[in-house]
């Protein structure tokens, strides 16, 4: 009874605690994201505000002032150019999706349907009206279904529109706040330890240094991933024989960083278009390429980030599968991450969760992860 007893209360304090942690997440960080991104782009600021006050000499705040500004105006271009290119051109494709259905899909089928229609009335022409009212409705069905997605994107982009005033103030917000943030940085972090003990300050500035460095050693991995797909695809598409090979590897590969979508989200529908266009041999190529793509990526992708951050490749696999069914985005890379520091504190005796042994992490992966 008495193991009964202390197995439920530490249950309950474990669930208390994954309950808090999970609320704080999915709806505090959400609510609080504005300031949360002012302080970590401070916080990414920190060392060259401090270098250029060491070098110039200038006040500190003016220096972040200074490097704040010039980092939101370098940010804000890019944004803003890219922005503008990306809707206009999401717009005019939106618009013409009807247009291309009718002049490319819809003859590409019509051909088909005309192949089969004669291929049948060879074999059994009671079966071709069957087959007759079949196609109408299909290809009503399709011209509909275009309609529709082009009604629900123009939506989408509308509401985009409508929601602009409100992303506008929450960006004003996290301007604002980076500014006084980057500007009292030292002040303000000093203030926040000192409402802490001792033991609480320990814990802080160990987390601080793993998340630190995990963070730069997760990015690191999935650059590593996203240079080989490039590799793979720049070579593949050079090999087809693709216009702009290079190019278009280099898209594919950043487009490849979506948990979601990834490769497929554009080499799928590419195969698939090129079929129905006639061109068979290019839609083969391209899911085959897509195919060795995958099977690399699915072999190579656990354990390059398993080894970088101390895991298993399994343990990583569910990790990240989790994080992306939960957070999303965030969760992929929160997820592994925050399993390791577990696992980390743990092995320093800051928290007693799990059983440590020889065969969770191999000795060589936990020198790198200390290392970095």
């Amino acid at each position: 009874m008495e193991k009964r007893r202390t197995f439920i209360i530490n249950f309950l304090y474990f669930a208390i605690i994954i309950a808090l942690a999970f609320l704080v997440l999915r709806f505090a960080l959400t609510l609080l994201f504005p300031f949360v991104a002012a302080l970590v782009i401070a916080y990414l600021l920190k060392r060259p505000i401090q270098l250029i006050t060491t070098k110039t000499r200038l006040p500190r705040k003016l220096s972040a002032a200074l490097m704040v500004l010039l980092f939101y105006v370098t940010i804000g271009t890019l944004l803003v150019l890219g922005s503008i290119r990306a809707f206009s051109y999401i717009s005019d494709l939106v618009q013409s999706l009807p247009q291309i259905y009718l002049r490319y899909v819809s003859p590409v089928l019509t051909d088909l349907f005309g192949e089969l229609e004669r291929a049948l009335l060879q074999a059994d022409p009671s079966i071709l009206d069957t087959v007759d009212y079949l196609w109408g409705q299909l290809m009503q069905s399709l011209r509909g279904i275009v309609s529709d997605l082009s009604l629900t994107s123009m939506e989408a982009i509308s509401n985009l529109a409508s929601s602009l005033p409100m992303l506008f103030i929450r960006l004003l917000l996290m301007v604002i706040s980076t500014f006084f943030i980057a500007m009292d940085y030292e002040a303000l972090s000093a203030f926040c330890m000192r409402q802490l003990n001792p033991k609480a300050q320990e814990v802080v500035l160990q987390i601080k240094q793993y998340v630190v460095g995990t963070l730069f050693v997760c990015i690191r991995s999935y650059a590593l991933i996203m240079s080989i797909t490039f590799l793979e695809l720049a070579v593949g598409l050079t090999l087809i024989g693709i216009e702009n090979s290079i190019l278009i590897a280099l898209g594919i590969a950043i487009f490849d960083i979506l948990p979601v979508l990834g490769t497929g989200g554009i080499m799928i529908p590419w195969a698939v278009i090129s079929v129905i266009l006639g061109d068979y041999s290019l839609g083969l190529k391209l899911a085959l390429l897509y195919l060795f793509i995958t099977v690399v990526r699915n072999i190579i992708e656990p354990k390059i980030v398993g080894s970088q951050i101390g895991l298993h490749p399994v343990v990583t696999l569910v990790s990240m599968f989790a994080g992306v069914q939960l957070f999303g985005v965030a969760g992929l890379f929160g997820f592994p991450i925050g399993l390791s520091l577990l696992l980390y504190l743990n092995r320093c005796g800051t928290i007693h969760l799990f059983k440590m042994g020889p065969s969770v992490s191999s000795d060589s992966d936990t020198s790198d992860t200390e290392k970095d």
